[in-house]
């Protein structure tokens, strides 16, 4: 009797073992992630992939039942809007929303289902959250915001005889007024004025920088989400115009810009990936700060620089963590 009790006892802790292994080898079961974006460029689609990573590297899978979805808006706010409220209707456990407009219709849409925000410049401008501290809300997320002054730095440092710096933006994107507005404030105090050219639409990127022809000696983009996703036609002008482009994403160098000092945008999507999965495994967000990432990278094309009729220094070609060839 007594070893056919010890052979139960052992046959059920041999199965609660089991049941435990499988419940880790499957963390993802009836969970899901449901992910927007404003629209699909490389920084922004970087992000995703970085999540999707995370949350796989995790054991969060759709093989082991993680009902993952992507929806992008293609640039429109009103399609955000959509997609926003549709997510809320399906009720997932977390909504990562990548970019301010769509992390602004999240947001704006629910109140209780977790939301992870993640290339925001100023989440406390987009009002997403009321500062960087735990919100006690549903919302939290990681901050793509840059140091400007180290973005200016930056344009002194590739082109010291700069006077006039352009800027093409999108006035309806948050993050962009911000930058603007600190720019105005800021290169004066270095010698430099901003020129502004306005962009509300993707397709109006080229015209907004022809105008710019004449009027400055470089081009400076932030992370515009407008600008970004039609790089090409803004490379297109300072190629024909011989007017330098400067960046602070570093994938706008492989597209033709000649430097950027920016995030990058895999790791910050790994970094939202674990947030995510903090609120999967029962974190609350609203006691979650929101996060930002400094590990900053310089990239650098000589052959751009050329393109656009200007040569950089040696000593600012060696000092980049990458050189676009």
């Amino acid at each position: 009797m007594k070893a056919i009790t010890l052979g139960f006892a052992a046959r059920a802790a041999m199965a609660a073992a089991l049941y435990a292994g499988a419940a880790l080898a499957s963390p993802a079961s009836a969970q899901s992630v449901a992910v927007t974006s404003i629209v699909e460029h490389p920084a922004l689609d970087a992000i995703k992939d970085g999540v999707k990573e995370a949350l796989a590297k995790a054991g969060y899978t759709e093989a082991n039942g993680l009902k993952w979805q992507f929806q992008s808006a293609q640039g429109n706010t009103a399609i955000a809007g959509q997609i926003a409220r549709k997510f809320v209707g399906d009720r997932p456990d977390v909504i990562v929303a990548i970019a301010t407009p769509s992390a602004q219709a999240v947001v704006a849409a629910t109140k209780d289902i977790p939301v992870v925000y993640a290339a925001v410049t100023d989440p406390v401008a987009a009002q997403l959250v009321p500062s960087m501290q735990a919100s006690g809300t549903n919302v939290t997320g990681v901050s793509d915001g840059l140091s400007l002054e180290k973005q200016v730095d930056l344009i002194q440092q590739a082109l010291p005889q700069v006077k006039r710096v352009g800027m093409v933006y999108n006035p309806g994107e948050a993050n962009s007024v911000v930058v603007v507005k600190r720019l105005h404030e800021l290169l004066p105090q270095r010698g430099m004025s901003l020129v502004e050219a306005s962009a509300p639409r993707s397709v109006d990127v080229g015209a907004a920088a022809r105008s710019l022809v004449g009027k400055v000696d470089v081009i400076y983009t932030n992370t515009d989400n407008n600008v970004v996703s039609a790089y090409e036609a803004l490379v297109k002008v300072g190629n024909d115009a011989k007017i330098p482009l400067i960046a602070s994403d570093t994938d706008s160098v492989k597209r033709g810009a000649i430097a950027a000092l920016g995030i990058n945008y895999h790791d910050l999507g790994l970094q939202t990936g674990a947030m995510a999965i903090r609120i999967l495994k029962g974190a609350k967000p609203g006691e979650m700060p929101s996060e930002t990432s400094d590990k900053l990278e310089l990239f650098v094309n000589p052959g751009a620089a050329k393109k656009q009729g200007v040569k950089l220094s040696d000593a600012f070609v060696a000092s980049a963590t990458r050189v676009i060839e």
